[in-house]
């Protein structure tokens, strides 16, 4: 199984747009179906993404040419 954190910080440093999914497994999908659960939350811009590579989420952010800087974290 597959736990996905997204930890949103706005420009003043202030928490904003966290919330957590459960999935079988790393795969695109799973953020594919949460990144507009955030937006509907208020979620305009993401600047940066922090990551296991395997997450999916490049795959899932990468549809747009305004996709945020993804960093791999080991």
């Amino acid at each position: 199984r597959a736990v996905y954190l997204a930890l949103g910080v706005n420009l003043e440093g202030n928490n904003k747009h966290s919330g957590f999914w459960v999935g079988d497994s790393e795969r695109a999908q799973l953020w594919l179906d949460s990144l507009p659960e955030l937006q509907n939350r208020g979620l305009e811009e993401m600047l940066i993404a922090a990551m296991d590579v395997r997450s999916g989420f490049p795959e899932a952010s990468g549809r747009s040419s305004d996709s945020p800087q993804v960093y791999e974290t080991v």
